[in-house]
């Protein structure tokens, strides 16, 4: 299959370009994942508190608490995605 791309100029010049945009480029988006990471470690960190607090009370809030859990996978999982199954909500 061909490309659609244009040949790239072989000249150092251009090399050199392609080196700096690609770096720029490189480092921004490790930049992003790291802030976007740090971001979402409180919201993270205060559902498990949420929870936490909500199932303490004791063993007969226990099947109370897988309930719970489950209600919450499902309806966070509709509606943000994968990632808030039983298990990782625990």
């Amino acid at each position: 299959m061909t490309s659609l791309l244009p040949p790239a100029p072989s000249n150092d010049s251009f090399e050199r370009l392609h080196g700096q945009i690609r770096e720029l480029l490189s480092t921004a988006r490790a930049r992003i994942r790291r802030a976007v990471n740090s971001i979402m470690v409180q919201p993270y960190w205060t559902i498990g508190r949420l929870i936490v607090e909500e199932e303490q009370g004791g063993s007969a809030r226990a099947a109370y608490g897988q309930a719970v859990l489950a209600a919450l996978s499902e309806r966070l999982t509709a509606e943000f995605g994968k990632g808030f199954s039983v298990a990782n909500l625990r």
